[in-house]
C-alpha cells in the first residue's frame, strides 16, 4: 500500500474549521480529507467537492428493478404459463404494480446501500489508518498531503495560525486493506510528536 506523508492539524470547533479550509484551499493545499464527529452542513461546499452521483445510481437501479418485474411477470403470464383467472387478460397490469412497485424500490435501496458502501470503502473487514483517536469524538481532523510542492513546516505554520489546537506530522496508508491492523503499526502519533 503507497504511504504517504500528512501533515495534520485538529481543530476543536466547526467556526474555527470553516475558514480554516477555505484558506486552505486558496493557499493550494491538498487536503486528503476531512474527519469529523458529526455531519458538518456546507462542509463538502467549503471543501470544493461535486455533488453525488448516487442519486443518478439509485434512478438505474429503479429501473432496473421495474424493468425486471414487468418483464418477468409479463413473459410468466402470456408465454410461459398462462392462466385464465376470473376471465382476466394474461398481461393484466393494474394487477402487476404491487410487485413492481415493490421490485423497484428493493433494487434502489440495496443498490443505493451497497453503492455507498463500496465509494466510501466501508465493511467489517476492511481497515483504514486512523489520523487521530478523537476524530470520532470531539476533535475536526484535517489532514493535508505533503508533496513536492509542499512545504511540512509551511503547512504547520498555516495550521496554528489558522487555530489548531494540535499539528503533527504522520506517514499513513491512502488505501485500505483487509485483515486486521498490525500490532507494530503506529496507528496514532504520540505525544512527542503533536507541536500543538
Amino acid at each position: 500500500m503507497p504511504v504517504k506523508k500528512f501533515v495534520v492539524g485538529c481543530f476543536d470547533d466547526e467556526k474555527t474549521l470553516f475558514p480554516a479550509v477555505k484558506n486552505t484551499r486558496k493557499k493550494g493545499f491538498k487536503i486528503h480529507d476531512l474527519y469529523t464527529p458529526f455531519p458538518v452542513h456546507g462542509l463538502d461546499q467549503a471543501m470544493g467537492l461535486r455533488d453525488t452521483s448516487l442519486h443518478t445510481a439509485g434512478f438505474i437501479y429503479a429501473i432496473t428493478g421495474t424493468t425486471t418485474a414487468l418483464s418477468f411477470m409479463s413473459w410468466v403470464f402470456t408465454k410461459d404459463w398462462p392462466m385464465n383467472i376470473g376471465g382476466k387478460p394474461h398481461l393484466a397490469l393494474p394487477a402487476f404494480i404491487p410487485i413492481i412497485f415493490e421490485l423497484t424500490v428493493l433494487c434502489a435501496a440495496v443498490g443505493m446501500v451497497l453503492t455507498f458502501c463500496y465509494l466510501c470503502q466501508l465493511a467489517p473487514f476492511v481497515k483504514k489508518d486512523h489520523f487521530h483517536l478523537r476524530a470520532t469524538d470531539d476533535l475536526f481532523v484535517m489532514p493535508i498531503e505533503i508533496t513536492e510542492k509542499t512545504n511540512a513546516e509551511e503547512v504547520k505554520a498555516f495550521f496554528q495560525g489558522a487555530g489548531a489546537v494540535e499539528v503533527f506530522e504522520k506517514d499513513a496508508e491512502t488505501g485500505w486493506w483487509l485483515g486486521n491492523y498490525a500490532k507494530d503499526r503506529k496507528m496514532f502519533e504520540t505525544e512527542e510528536n503533536v507541536t500543538a
